[in-house]
């Protein structure tokens, strides 16, 4: 069984750690989830939108102490 989570990562963030979360659960460069936020913002905004979404929505990694 995968009991791999998702959280905001704490070592890698820029901003708000998202694109490095997702990153790291999917096993990605961070830089081309970073990327791909950026072509998703400039495109026609949806980006920041949804980054800010998941900021709101994924809890931090320290979280999982209070679990």
């Amino acid at each position: 069984m995968n009991n791999k989570r998702l959280y905001r990562s704490e070592q890698d963030k820029a901003l708000g750690g998202v694109a490095a979360g997702l990153a790291q659960y999917f096993d990605l460069d961070v830089t081309l989830v970073r990327m791909l936020f950026v072509l998703l913002a400039l495109a026609d905004g949806v980006g920041i939108l949804l980054y800010l979404a998941m900021w709101l929505i994924m809890p931090e990694e320290s979280a999982e102490d209070w679990i």
